[in-house]
């Protein structure tokens, strides 16, 4: 049994916070400079331009890449050899998120009840998505998640009748009617399966994945590629000026389901999908 205090796991979760914010998973900026060479629009390639101005002047200037500094995501994978004191899990990672985001001026966008909105005044409280796994490890991962691209996520509970060109154009369809409003280029993630809320889970898990990576199965893997070329042929372009670039990546987590269902999950992130992580 390994003991890890909530204050180990507090502070983490404060740096990934403003780290996320602040520096793009290299995989994501490597994949944003190769579509730039990629994109065939001029305004395209200028906003392109302006888009890889705007990481380096974060890491220069230690500032935001984004004025939408994110409702806080922490996905956290606990040994179930681990014992933690000094606080509860759910306790240590919202102070973490309230340390992170206050110290290290980041916009608090949390607001305490969805009718009343009132803001906390420090983005808690975060998401918390626990799994408990082997070992003696606390994996950590935060993703900062702004609500231009949140809102144009979508999810359709289809039939298993649907055929894989119909799950393509759904994922399409969800993208042509979002448009601009999320920051193309995007990074789409898509759920295939579970139940209702497991698989928006998948969709919102799929955004963390390196985005130089491919789901590993050959099947998901080659609707992935379809769903980018698919997107792409829109033409909505690099911030909705048109172009041959919308779609960073697909990426597709699956998990089994029901005889009677086929769920499917869109979640759409901008051009700064942001995570970061820690082992401890």
């Amino acid at each position: 049994m390994r003991t890890i205090t909530a204050q180990e796991i507090t502070d983490a979760v404060a740096a990934l916070c403003i780290r996320a914010n602040k520096i793009l998973p290299c995989s994501l900026e490597q994949k944003i400079s190769a579509c730039a060479a990629q994109e065939q629009s001029p305004v395209g390639r200028a906003v392109f331009d302006d888009l890889i101005a705007n990481l380096q002047a974060a890491k220069e200037e230690d500032i935001p890449i984004c004025q939408d500094t994110g409702m806080a995501v922490v996905f956290i994978e606990l040994g179930q050899d681990v014992h933690i004191t000094g606080g509860t899990l759910r306790e240590a990672v919202d102070a973490g998120v309230s340390k992170g985001y206050t110290e290290g001026y980041l916009r608090c966008s949390v607001v305490g009840d969805p009718l009343e909105r009132v803001n906390t005044g420090d983005n808690t409280p975060a998401v918390l998505h626990l799994e408990l796994v082997e070992g003696e490890q606390v994996k950590i991962t935060v993703c900062p998640k702004g609500f231009g691209s949140e809102n144009m996520s979508a999810m359709k509970m289809m039939t298993p009748a649907a055929s894989h060109d119909d799950i393509v154009k759904y994922v399409t369809d969800c993208i042509a009617k979002a448009g601009s409003n999320p920051c193309p280029p995007i990074v789409v993630g898509v759920g295939i399966g579970g139940n209702f809320e497991h698989c928006a889970y998948l969709a919102k898990k799929a955004l963390c994945r390196d985005a130089a990576k491919r789901n590993l199965k050959p099947l998901y893997a080659e609707l992935e590629q379809k769903m980018l070329e698919s997107i792409n042929k829109l033409g909505i372009g690099p911030q909705g000026f048109g172009g041959t670039v919308t779609a960073l990546c697909v990426n597709i987590e699956e998990a089994p389901t029901h005889i009677a269902g086929l769920p499917v999950a869109v979640n759409v992130g901008c051009h700064v999908t942001r995570h970061a992580e820690m082992v401890l």
